[in-house]
């Protein structure tokens, strides 16, 4: 991948992450990215839509990277979750409520109005939900349960990322962490789940 290429790429990220799709215009890719504006369409003859594509998919590569190194210690999974979410609440307050969800907004904006990019967006969110399931497996669960508490633990954290970015407060994160601490640690027991907490 050129470095060009690559620029415009993570320009695309930063600027969908703090202010969404329809918000973010070429010229500011070009301004962020430090890109000649000819090379955009080289690039991505797509236009937006394209480098938005792009973007999502990195993103959802590299959450999906982090959720697997930081659940992927000695450390028990239930107080991995939790140190993951504080983690992001600690994230989202230091970007000043600009970061934090960097799937959340083209996902919701983009929903019914672009093929590509709702795609785009549910391979990244399956990217997401795989690493959980992965891990979960990994502390002993059975695939069919491991899939489901996946979908259950993204759902709770992307719903405290909007609380967050919305109320201008990481609590809404820290209370899933601890709650979603909480809930793993009696799935653990009820599923006789060893070392699971």
């Amino acid at each position: 991948m050129t470095a060009v290429r690559e620029q415009i790429i993570e320009a695309t990220g930063r600027l969908l992450e703090a202010q969404g799709y329809h918000a973010t215009g070429l010229n500011e890719i070009v301004a962020q990215s430090g890109a000649p504006k000819g090379s955009l369409y080289y690039y991505f003859p797509g236009g937006k839509e394209e480098m938005a594509a792009e973007a999502v998919a990195r993103a959802g590569e590299r959450l999906a990277q982090r959720i697997e190194a930081n659940l992927g210690g000695d450390e028990p999974q239930v107080e991995a979750v939790r140190q993951f979410v504080r983690r992001i609440a600690d994230g989202v307050e230091a970007s000043g409520f600009r970061a934090g969800g960097p799937l959340l907004a083209v996902a919701m904006e983009t929903v019914t109005d672009s093929e590509r990019l709702n795609l785009a967006c549910r391979r990244a969110y399956e990217r997401l939900q795989q690493a959980f399931a992965r891990r979960f497996e990994d502390g002993g669960c059975s695939a069919e349960r491991a899939a489901q508490l996946a979908t259950f633990v993204t759902a709770a954290i992307e719903g405290g990322i909007i609380l967050s970015r919305t109320n201008h407060s990481g609590e809404a994160l820290r209370c899933v962490a601890q709650e979603l601490g909480a809930w793993l640690e009696g799935e653990g027991e009820r599923s006789g789940i060893e070392d699971w907490h």
